[in-house]
């Protein structure tokens, strides 16, 4: 049976799963969710995702959801085919710096420009009114954090060391909105040029740009 990847083309977290299995070389069908019609909030999706979110998979009958554990499952379980993206169990080590490099996702990127998307994006087209003042405040850390970024990718080539792995690819659906809402952020190679030159190398790997076809291809 083919993994049934249950979520919106133009869902940051389905396509953060969806660069996953590209890389993993996975195939898998995507079962579209229609936002429009409240699909997401309809009680069949709730009994597989409670939370009224997408995206979820059904691997044969396994129903998990929330993108960054899908995208850990899945390179967990096909570990032995397309990209290694997390290191050894046996490397205590290696397997250290890659959480550390997930944390550094979680903690000092995807709160700040996910809540750019939320505030400039999302809000509105409930019909809400943008906090300008929040979204000076998230602008303005987000910048700051990215010359963490700076720091660390100035010594290595990815954000666990020389290897992607799955921290580097989370980065890349709220990475892409920042430049919808002309956040140049993670371009700029003049104020950061190992942020700009890791940036061009993620979002350059086919897996992201086989996403980023799809999405197209579904407007």
């Amino acid at each position: 049976m083919v993994l049934k990847l249950h979520g919106s083309p133009i869902s940051t977290c389905t396509k953060r799963v969806a660069a996953v299995l590209h890389e993993k070389h996975v195939p898998f069908e995507l079962v579209p969710v229609d936002f429009a019609k409240g699909e997401h909030k309809s009680a069949a999706h709730r009994a597989k995702q409670p939370f009224g979110q997408v995206p979820y998979i059904d691997d044969d009958g396994f129903v998990l959801y929330e993108s960054r554990a899908i995208a850990r499952y899945v390179a967990a379980k096909y570990a032995a085919q397309g990209t290694p993206l997390v290191p050894s169990t046996s490397d205590l080590k290696a397997t250290a710096l890659f959480e550390q490099a997930v944390s550094v996702e979680g903690s000092n990127f995807d709160p700040f420009a996910s809540g750019l998307a939320y505030e400039k994006v999302f809000i509105p087209m409930r019909g809400g009114a943008t906090n300008e003042a929040h979204v000076e405040y998230l602008a303005k850390t987000l910048d700051m954090k990215l010359d963490g970024y700076e720091a660390i990718l100035s010594k290595q080539k990815y954000l666990a060391g020389d290897e992607i792995t799955l921290a580097d690819l989370f980065h890349l659906p709220y990475g892409a909105f920042l430049k919808r809402l002309d956040y140049n952020y993670l371009e700029d190679p003049v104020k950061r040029p190992n942020v700009a030159r890791w940036w061009k190398d993620i979002t350059s790997r086919p897996s992201w740009q086989a996403v980023q076809e799809k999405v197209e291809s579904s407007l």
